[in-house]
Formats: C-alpha cells, sequence, structure tokens
C-alpha cells in the first residue's frame, strides 16, 4: 500500500510546541543522524509514588530560557534506555512519550530527558520523529513558525463577510 500523506519540508532547525507539557515556540534542532529526540532536563530524579509505583520527577529547560513555564513534571510510564550521545558515549537515559507539534503536525513520540545545557539548543529532533513524515532541507531553518506567521496575516487580511439578508 502506497502511502498518501505528502512529506512536510523543513529546515535545520524549527520551533516546536509541547501542549501537553504546556512549552510552546521551543527552537529544536533537527538532526538526521539522531535516532531518539532529546528535550533537555533538569532535577530529574526517580520517586515512588504512594501507591508504591516508580514515576520520574523532571522539569523541562532552564530558568533562563523564554520557553520555560515553572513547572515540575512526574510521569509514571517511561522506561530506561542506553543511548550513544553524539560524543560517542553510551549513557542511560529516561525515555517518556509526549506530544509534540512540528509545523502543524501533531504526533506522540519518544524523548530521551538529557542535560543539553551545554548546547545550543534544547530539544532535539532524531530519525524516528521524522521518518515517514518530513523531509530536511538544511538551506532552510524555521519553515513552520514562517508557515504559521503567513497563516496568521493572511487570517487578519481577510475580510469578514456581512450578513446580507435584509
Amino acid at each position: 500500500m502506497t502511502e498518501s500523506l505528502e512529506k512536510k519540508i523543513i529546515g535545520r532547525r524549527e520551533m516546536v510546541d509541547f501542549p501537553g507539557l504546556e512549552l510552546f515556540e521551543v527552537e529544536a534542532k533537527i538532526d538526521t543522524g539522531a535516532f531518539t529526540s532529546s528535550i533537555h532536563c533538569n532535577n530529574i530524579r526517580e520517586v515512588t509514588q504512594a501507591d508504591g509505583r516508580k514515576a520520574i520527577h523532571f522539569e523541562l529547560l532552564d530558568p533562563s530560557h523564554p520557553a520555560y513555564n515553572h513547572k515540575a513534571f512526574e510521569f509514571n510510564d517511561f522506561t530506561l534506555r542506553n543511548v550513544k550521545s553524539s560524543f560517542g558515549d553510551v549513557q542511560e537515559r529516561y525515555i517518556i512519550r509526549t506530544t509534540i507539534v512540528v509545523h502543524g503536525q501533531e504526533m506522540e513520540t519518544e524523548f530521551s530527558l538529557s542535560d543539553r545545557s551545554d548546547l545550543k539548543y534544547p530539544v532535539l529532533l532524531g530519525r524516528t520523529l521524522l521518518r515517514r513524515r518530513f523531509v530536511v532541507d538544511v538551506s532552510k531553518k524555521n519553515l513552520s513558525l514562517k508557515a504559521k506567521n503567513k497563516k496568521a496575516t493572511k487570517a487578519k487580511r481577510t475580510p469578514k463577510k456581512k450578513d446580507q439578508t435584509s
């Protein structure tokens, strides 16, 4: 069966939203070399909930980031996985599933929680998310934000039709 969905073109960097985490317009680096997507977090710790289930507790982004929302998150649906870093080191990381919006497409995908404080972009989008959805044009950036702004501008310019019944 042939896929009927056309792949959207995205640039080497894009603005993304995480509606379930109340994070909006976060700049993400597109990395076709990375398998798993990653998001910056801090103060991560494993906790035991009142019912005895294990959970992870963390904050996303840093207080200095414009999208930082001062919220702590707790997920009891998580896994631990070995992930190879960009430096070739194998690190054990927590993996969560959450919803992301990229170029108008909402999807649920896995993110590894990692300390990206030394890196320029707090979010990295890897192959698992990109596959069968997007084509990356490395000469472009922020195509989703430009499309969103163009759509908003067009909506403002379009006059509302008046009811012509007498």
